[in-house]
């Protein structure tokens, strides 16, 4: 019965697998909580927000270059887990 759950479920758990990721890599508040004032633990995303506060304005070329960089790691996971993932999305929503 375990072999037949799991390979029935892989697309979805590798849907949500895939949410969790996002929503760790996108967190803001958190590590902006925790790592306050220890400028060497921040996450990619608060320290691409105090990358705007630390040089008093908006370097754009280099924002959007730290923007990219940011972004790379979800992009490069979801090319690799992207059958899965259309196949948990379009199974959530099939009746019967």
């Amino acid at each position: 019965m375990w072999h037949v759950v799991v390979k029935v479920a892989k697309p979805a758990i590798a849907a949500v697998g895939l949410f969790e990721f996002l929503y760790a890599w996108n967190d803001f508040f958190g590590p902006l909580i925790y790592s306050l004032n220890n400028d060497r633990i921040w996450t990619l995303s608060v320290g691409l927000q105090q990358f705007t506060t630390i040089h008093r304005g908006v370097l754009y070329n280099q924002q959007m270059a730290a923007s990219v960089v940011f972004m790379l790691p979800v992009i490069i996971l979801f090319l690799i887990a992207q059958k899965a993932f259309i196949e948990g999305i379009t199974l959530t929503g099939v009746k019967g």
